[in-house]
């Protein structure tokens, strides 16, 4: 663990990214889905299976090079939606559904949570911390909330942000903006985010004025940014928040 020097305000709230953070790392793809709904159209258009697929993975494609540029959220159902248009087919939201549901099902055992989230998390809740989620992501807060609630984690965080249903995403500081709104903090400097990637998370927090924990995930792109704390595991944290609480620590 690395931290910095100089004084501190005491901790009000902290503010978990979800995979690679919470949930171990898992390369969730949208191809299954795609996949599905290709197979689905060719039987209904004159175009075949892999050329629908070709054309909704560069929709997606397309959609995440924007997203990465302005940092503007995109929802599963604007994805869906630019998907519809590109094709000039109507996508019947019940077979979009039903694609979705299935591509849902299929990555159930994968999503698997750290066995260190839920007491860490209790153990920053009974120093009176408040918990908040806030990830980038296309999924419906209900895909998030079914693996939390699956595992015990919902009740032990006390805002859940979902970048589909938000305009912007992180690196902006409108999403922090978000989170720390949703736990009443009104100073950002009293509040902490931890996550696993350097850009989005740390770098995004520090600019929004929050303090940034680093948990390291050697599968994501490095940058050149510098936490005010880092860890391997979710067990470190409570020691590093009770130095801050108690004014002992220091951020950059």
């Amino acid at each position: 663990m690395t931290g910095a020097s100089g004084a501190s305000p005491a901790i009000e709230a902290v503010i978990f990214d979800w995979g690679g953070t919470l949930a171990h790392y898992a390369a969730v793809e949208l191809a299954d889905m795609w996949r599905l709904a290709a197979r689905h159209l060719a039987g209904h258009m004159e175009t075949g299976e892999e050329q629908i697929m070709a054309r909704l993975a560069a929709v997606e494609q397309r959609m995440w090079e924007r997203t990465a540029s302005d940092a503007r959220s995109a929802s599963l159902g604007d994805l869906l939606a630019e998907a519809t248009h590109d094709l000039g087919a109507d996508i019947a939201a019940a077979v979009l559904e039903q694609a979705g549901t299935h591509y849902l099902d299929a990555w159930t055992p994968h999503i698997v949570h750290d066995a260190e989230a839920a007491p860490m998390l209790r153990a920053l809740r009974a120093r009176g911390v408040r918990i908040g989620l806030l990830s980038n992501t296309h999924w419906p807060p209900a895909y998030h909330e079914r693996f939390l609630a699956r595992d015990g984690l919902d009740g032990l965080i006390d805002a859940r942000l979902y970048t589909s249903t938000m305009p912007f995403m992180k690196p902006h500081p409108e999403a922090f903006r978000r989170a720390l709104d949703a736990l009443g903090v009104a100073d950002a400097g009293r509040a902490v985010y931890v996550g696993d990637r350097l850009f989005d998370d740390v770098h995004g927090a520090q600019r929004a004025g929050l303090r940034a924990v680093h948990r390291v995930n050697p599968a994501v792109p490095p940058y050149a940014a510098c936490p005010d704390a880092t860890i391997t595991r979710l067990a470190e944290l409570p020691p590093i928040i009770e130095r801050w609480l108690q004014g002992g620590a220091s951020r950059r």
